[in-house]
C-alpha cells in the first residue's frame, strides 16, 4: 500500500530549519571529535554518523527538558 504523503524521504518542509539542523550538526560532530564535512562524507564510519545522531538527540532533549523545567 503506498501513500502518496509517505514518499520515503526526509525533506524539511522549512528551509530555515533544514539549515538550522545542519549547523547544530557540523557543531555536534566538532564538539564530539568528529570530522564532518560540507559535501561528502563517505569516509565517516557508521559508528561516527550514528554518533553524530545520538548526540544530536540527547542535546535536544535536555534542551527541551531544561525549558520544560523553567531554567
Amino acid at each position: 500500500m503506498s501513500n502518496s504523503s509517505s514518499t520515503g524521504t526526509n525533506k524539511m518542509s522549512v528551509p530555515e530549519a533544514k539549515d538550522a539542523m545542519n549547523r547544530f550538526k557540523m557543531e555536534v560532530a566538532q564538539e564530539i571529535g568528529v570530522n564532518l564535512k560540507e559535501g561528502y562524507n563517505g569516509d565517516l564510519t557508521s559508528a561516527q554518523t550514528g554518533s553524530i545522531g545520538g548526540e544530536m538527540v540527547r542535546q535536544m532533549i535536555k534542551r527541551q527538558e531544561e525549558q520544560m523545567s523553567g531554567r
